[in-house]
C-alpha cells in the first residue's frame, strides 16, 4: 500500500517513513500542498498523513482540494487538539485526526482501521499486490502507477486469478468462467495469459502470474 506523508517537518517524516516501511507500507514524502497534489496526480496512493501546517497553504483547505478530487482516505495531524479543530477535520473531509505529539504505534494501528473499514466498503474489489492495482468498481488495472491496456478478457481473466491468490485454474477453469462456455481452446487461455504476462510482468522475474506444469494458471500470493 502506498502512503502520502504531507508534513514539511523533515524529522518527523524521517521517522514516520521508517515506522510505516517496517509495517510493509511504501512510502512518498512531500513537504508543501503544491508538492502533495503533482504527487497524487501522477502516483497511485492509498491513504494521506496530511499536517495541516504547511509553508504554501491551510490544511484545511488542502484537504477539501485532496477530497474533491480523490477518494483516498486522510488522516490529519497537528499541534491543535481543541474539539473544534478536530471537527472542523472531519468536516473538511478527514477520516481520523490525531493531534502532535502522538505515539506511532497508534498512528499506525489507526491506518489499519481505517483501511479494514474502506476494504469492507468496496467489497474487496480493489487488489493491491505489489505495484499492480486491479480495481473491479473502474474495470482498470494500474502497474507503477501508470493504466495497463487491457482488453475486455483480459481484464477478466486477471481479476479471476487475482481474486483468489494461490488457487491454480486449469485451463478449461478459466475459460468456462470467463467466457462461460463449455466447450474451451486451449490456445485461447495460453494467448490471453502471455497478453497479459506481456503488459504487466518482468519476463526475466514474472511474479504475478505463474504457471502450474501439467495443470493451469494461479496468481501468486507471496
Amino acid at each position: 500500500m502506498n502512503v502520502l506523508i504531507v508534513d514539511d517537518e523533515k524529522y518527523i517524516v524521517k521517522g514516520l517513513k521508517h515506522s510505516l516501511e517496517q509495517n510493509g507500507y511504501n512510502v512518498f514524502a512531500a513537504y508543501s500542498g503544491a508538492e502533495a497534489i503533482e504527487y497524487l496526480e501522477n502516483n497511485i496512493i492509498h491513504f494521506i498523513i496530511l499536517d495541516l501546517m504547511l509553508p504554501d497553504t491551510d490544511g484545511m483547505m488542502l484537504c477539501k482540494k485532496i477530497r474533491q478530487k480523490f477518494d483516498i482516505p486522510i488522516l490529519m495531524l497537528s499541534a491543535k487538539d481543541g474539539d473544534y479543530d478536530k471537527i472542523l477535520g472531519f468536516e473538511f473531509g478527514a477520516d481520523d485526526y490525531m493531534t502532535k505529539p502522538f505515539n506511532t504505534l497508534e498512528l499506525i494501528a489507526r491506518i489499519k482501521a481505517i483501511i479494514r473499514r474502506i476494504d469492507r466498503k468496496f467489497d474487496d474489489k480493489l487488489i493491491v499486490k505489489d505495484d499492480l492495482v486491479i480495481n473491479l468498481n473502474e474495470r482498470k488495472v494500474y502497474l507503477r502507477g501508470e493504466e495497463v491496456n487491457l482488453t475486455v478478457k483480459e481484464f477478466d481473466v486477471l481479476y479471476l486469478l487475482a481474486s483468489n491468490p494461490g488457487r491454480v485454474f486449469t485451463r478449461e477453469e478459466i475459460y468456462n468462467m470467463v467466457w462461460k462456455e463449455d466447450a474451451y481452446d486451449v490456445r485461447t487461455i495460453d494467448v490471453h495469459i502471455k497478453n497479459i504476462r506481456d503488459k504487466i510482468e518482468d519476463k526475466k522475474h514474472p511474479k504475478y502470474i505463474m504457471t502450474k506444469w501439467g495443470v493451469g494458471y494461479y496468481f501468486n500470493k507471496n
